[in-house]
């Protein structure tokens, strides 16, 4: 071998750089034990305290939020101290370890994986200063309808195209020129006013993405990782360990609109309301799109209320006010069934600004009876309502306040922009609060104010919803104010963070949403690492048993190769993810196949009489085209998943492709070094026992005589599944057709169709319900309002799940940890969100990965093997393994007891599928090519028959050992990864058939029709 110390200083230098990345996850591990340690000791003297007293003993010690804390206080108190020092030339803290360690996905640590996408939209309207422009908005609504087929072309195009389909003579300056007067004038042609409109708009991406990095990092989430993904102006975030998702999406969608309004007292507004509920009475109600506004009483007897209530607030005299049905108050008084006013006991309207109350379920209700009675005029523009930020403490009850519009425009009295810092901090009596400093014309402006409305309350709300609305004492000057509520303490920094990070320039909304619990998380981890272990031995000893002492220098590479690839990993700050994990076993399997081929290459020299020293250095040389076209066409398919995979499927696809890269280096190199070294030292070197040495060596099979029966074999099983997608369909999951699921652990196991049945009478239609993993695990999938993405709607699905299932845990389990995924083990221990538009996004990006990763490999393999014939042969060979992947899951979802949805991990287990077919497609090709220029005088059909035969020993291997590890990943991988798994191999054994059946035989015949029509020209001259 040339250049062996080259190599050998490379290989000794590559694994100190990898050793070196490495260990900083070791360091980072032992002070996170120390403070495990720490939090167990102080929780053990805390519950013996407890006993002392009589408390009871809290069983639950380490989902406990105080256990929780305590580890989190001794990581703070330590994070900038040294915990590493690394031979006394350079000292790491923890906090320096922590961001170089290896980085686990959600699936492994939980966490949560947000999509958002940016309203440019919104910005295009505000720089047009919000015309009311018929031909503007017109434009705006198609721009959004094409963007919902075609999101990957930025907004601003769009709309150029669309309202220049409206009217293609239209002067865009006309629109623009008042908000952008500096920069466009109105004599400036369409071009120069779009350029200047997608610089904003994309300037307004940028800050929103800047403002949110901020938030983020002041946040304190571990390595958090941040991605634009600017075509589609959606920004990707991945918070690891994050244990509060209610939390981090107020963070992330609060756009930091501060605004400073004059509020009317009740009394003042109720008449509006009543106006309001005369309306809506008048109308016969709004349409109702959920449940009733209120049951009636099933006996029909009547219900008591207080008739100076009702005198106070209509006038309807034609009804009985003092006994009336819940039915019959509701149909009178549609706005106060769902909103109590803001009335004492003796029938007076309250002091101050609250004008009612709701509850959660209703709000949207009492929103929508306003929007049309304002639609109508009936309430001024000078009156708005806005709901309180939180509802009343120990309940699910909200307050309305009446905000009085005093400025002609309908601006706040102060805006948030004259914020200068904001910060977390606590009132006279210890309650959280948010102080905050202004600049010089804010505090001029809110000296002013005050001083003008002494004795009236100012509400102080942030992005529409009221969080305080205190009473003016007096003048404020200074420019200092605060507000206060009911704030926890987190909720208090939150708040304080979003200020002073500053207002988002274009609101983000989540189209997509994942989180995973931590208990969920470390079961990935223990499964994963499990499957991993067996796989690895299962290999060893698959080596050693097949070829004897080079079993074991291939066992070396591959302990070699799995170093490099973690250090590497690790190293590029990639996410380990469990399909992570499939990728790395995967690769596992290909350093093997490449050894395989070298191990077969050096048998083939030794039976034809050469020395152990030449069958060696000739058998690595022969081998080489065939494992570098094989794993070429394997990163081809990684790198399109790269490109168009999204979370975990990237994360598979980044660990096989560095995987790739590693195990050539490893197959080609490490282990020649490590042959050669035996052989120099006078070792002995096996390459067999005596019941592997002559495998599948003497096999003389008519492959291409028999291509006929292949094909129809090949043909009927094709057709079956096929049918099997046109009859059955397949089983699409939330990511193809958008949804909610929620994966719920039960104390007990269950019957699916019993839980499904009480789903039922909370949604509208029934909720798919499936096991998933245990008997006291499951799926529940629901397209419940998707179109709707709020706080309140996910609050109100998750309570709607929690009363269809709470009958079904032997143990009670409130509402608070039944959704928690902090302090229970039980209840919703994983939820994924998938919006509509961002449905249609994967499965455009899934038919362009399949077709960019067979269109890849088609034309590598045609310029390769120089002929379009190996190129096709090979295709229709992948085309064969990907539709009998596909069908196999069309047949069987529902028939076997694990997930089998067509998800981004199905579609990522068919490319991978693939890119491995094409591997062992590619040694026989390969062969061919050799036999073609060894054999002239061969008829091709012995030149094709010969080629498989000689290759099926190394077929044989490599399925093989590709198999038993897909098995063992199977059997104990997890149910995460069972139904990907499960794709790998039905795709991995129909490419073994294909590759010997199928794509040699294609060849054949493609090649005998050229050859045909050559001697048919010949014989015409």
């Amino acid at each position: 071998m040339q250049n062996k110390g080259a190599i050998r200083f490379f290989a000794i230098a590559f694994a100190l750089v990898c050793l070196y990345q490495i260990s900083f996850t070791y360091f980072t591990k032992r002070v996170e034990n120390k403070a495990n340690q720490y939090a167990y000791n102080e929780m053990t003297q805390q519950l013996a305290k407890d006993l002392a007293k009589g408390d009871k003993l809290k069983e639950q010690f380490y989902t406990d939020s105080i256990g929780i804390a305590k580890e989190a206080y001794f990581i703070d108190s330590v994070s900038n101290e040294t915990a590493y020092n690394f031979f006394w030339i350079r000292k790491y803290t923890y906090k320096e370890c922590k961001a170089r360690e290896l980085n686990l996905g959600l699936d492994l640590k939980g966490g949560m994986n947000v999509m958002m996408e940016v309203s440019t939209v919104d910005v295009v309207r505000a720089l047009a200063n919000h015309t009311t422009d018929s031909l503007f908005n017109k434009a705006i609504d198609l721009a959004l309808e094409k963007q919902k087929v075609s999101s990957n072309t930025d907004f601003v195009t769009l709309f150029e195209e669309s309202i220049k389909s409206l009217d293609p003579n239209v002067r865009l300056a006309g629109y623009f020129s008042s908000q952008l007067r500096d920069q466009i004038k109105l004599t400036d042609d369409n071009d120069a006013v779009m350029s200047v409109v997608r610089k904003e708009t994309a300037d307004a991406f940028d800050r929103t993405y800047q403002i949110l990095r901020q938030r983020i990092d002041k946040f304190g989430v571990a390595q958090p990782n941040i991605q634009k993904l600017s075509a589609s102006e959606r920004i990707l975030i991945e918070l690891p360990g994050v244990k509060e998702p209610e939390r981090v999406r107020k963070l992330l969608q609060g756009t930091a609109q501060l605004e400073f309004w004059l509020s009317y007292e009740a009394a003042e507004a109720m008449p509006y309301l009543e106006e309001v509920n005369k309306y809506i009475a008048s109308i016969g109600g709004v349409e109702e799109e959920t449940e009733e506004v209120a049951e009636v009483v099933e006996d029909s007897t009547a219900v008591e209320t207080e008739s100076s209530l009702l005198d106070s607030l209509t006038e309807n005299k034609e009804i009985d006010q003092t006994k009336m049905t819940q039915e019959e108050y509701a149909k009178a008084n549609p706005l106060y069934a769902v909103l109590y006013p803001n009335v004492t006991e003796n029938g007076q309207i309250g002091q101050g600004p609250v004008v009612g109350y709701a509850a959660l379920k209703d709000k949207a209700k009492v929103d929508e009876m306003i929007a049309k009675a304002r639609e109508k005029k009936i309430i001024p523009s000078t009156v708005k309502f806005l709901w309180a930020a939180k509802p009343i403490k120990g309940s699910d009850t909200y307050m309305l306040y009446a905000i009085n519009v005093t400025t002609r425009d309908g601006s706040p009295l102060l805006g948030g922009d004259v914020i200068t810092d904001a910060r977390q901090d606590f009132n006279n009596i210890g309650n959280s609060e948010i102080s905050m400093t202004m600049n010089g014309e804010g505090a001029r402006s809110w000296k002013k104010i005050t001083g003008s409305n002494v004795g009236k309350c100012i509400a102080i709300v942030l992005d529409d919803v009221v969080y305080s609305a205190p009473v003016v004492n007096g003048e404020i000057a200074g420019g200092r104010s605060s507000i206060t509520g009911d704030f926890t303490l987190d909720e208090a920094k939150d708040l304080a963070n979003i200020l002073k990070s500053g207002k988002l320039p274009a609101p983000a909304n989540i189209v997509q949403e994942a989180v995973v619990g931590p208990s969920l998380g470390q079961e990935s981890i223990n499964s994963g690492l499990t499957s991993f272990i067996i796989a690895f031995i299962m290999v060893l000893i698959y080596m050693v048993v097949f070829y004897n002492k080079a079993g074991i220098v291939a066992c070396i590479a591959l302990l070699t190769n799995m170093f490099f690839l973690m250090g590497v990993i690790t190293s590029i700050g990639a996410v380990l993810t469990m399909p992570g994990i499939a990728g790395i076993v995967l690769t596992m399997a290909m350093a093997v196949d490449a050894n395989v081929i070298i191990y077969e290459r050096i048998k083939e020299e030794l039976r034809s009489g050469k020395s152990v020293s030449t069958s060696v250095t000739d058998g690595f040389k022969n081998a080489y085209s065939a494992i570098i076209d094989g794993n070429v066409t394997t990163l081809l398919t990684g790198i399109v998943l790269v490109l168009f995979g999204s979370g975990p499927v990237q994360g598979f696809a980044v660990t096989l492709c560095i995987g790739i890269l590693t195990s050539l280096f490893t197959s080609i190199f490490i282990t020649r070094m490590c042959i050669e070294w035996m052989l120099n030292h006078k070792k002995s070197m096996n390459f067999s026992f005596s019941f592997s040495e002559n495998f599948l060596r003497n096999v003389n099979y008519d492959f291409v005589g028999k291509r006929k029966v292949f094909y129809i074999i090949a043909g009927a099983v094709v057709l079956l599944g096929v049918a099997g997608m046109a009859i059955r369909g397949m089983n699409y999951g939330i990511d193809f057709q958008g949804g909610r699921t929620y994966v719920v652990r039960f104390d007990q196991p269950l019957n699916t169709v019993e839980v499904r049945a009480s789903l039922a009478k909370q949604f509208e239609d029934a909720p798919e319900v499936k096991t998933f993993g245990p008997s006291n695990q499951i799926k529940v999938t629901t397209k419940y309002k998707i179109k709707e993405d709020n706080d309140e709607v996910k609050s109100e699905i998750v309570s709607k799940l929690y009363e269809g299932t709470k009958e079904f845990f032997k143990n009670d389990i409130t509402l608070k940890e039944f959704s928690s995924t902090e302090t229970n083990p039980l209840g919703i221990i994983s939820s994924e969100i998938v919006g509509p538009t961002m449905a249609k996004d994967i499965q455009r990006d899934a038919v362009i990965a399949i077709f960019a990763g067979l269109l890849m490999i088609f034309i590598y393999i045609g310029l390769r093997f120089r002929r379009w014939q190996f190129g096709m042969g090979g295709i229709i060979a992948l085309a064969h393994d990907a539709l009998l992947a596909i069908g196999a899951f069309a047949l069987l979802h529902g028939v076997l007891p694990f997930n089998m949805e067509v998800d981004q991990s199905f579609i990522a287990a068919i490319l991978t599928v693939i890119g491995y077919s094409i591997n062992a497609t590619v040694v026989i090709f390969d062969r061919v090519r050799e036999y073609k220029e060894l054999y002239p005088k061969r008829s091709l059909q012995e030149q094709v028959n010969g080629a498989i035969n000689s290759t099926l020993s190394r077929t044989f291997n490599s399925s093989g050992s590709t198999l038993v590890v897909l098995l063992m990943m199977f059997i104990f991988g997890g149910e995460v990864i069972r139904g990907f798994i499960f794709a790998l191999l039905v795709g991995v054994a129909a490419g073994t058939f294909s590759s010997v059946c199928i794509s040699g035989p294609i060849v054949f015949d493609l090649l005998k029709r050229k050859e045909e029509k050559a001697i048919a020209k010949i014989e015409k001259k």
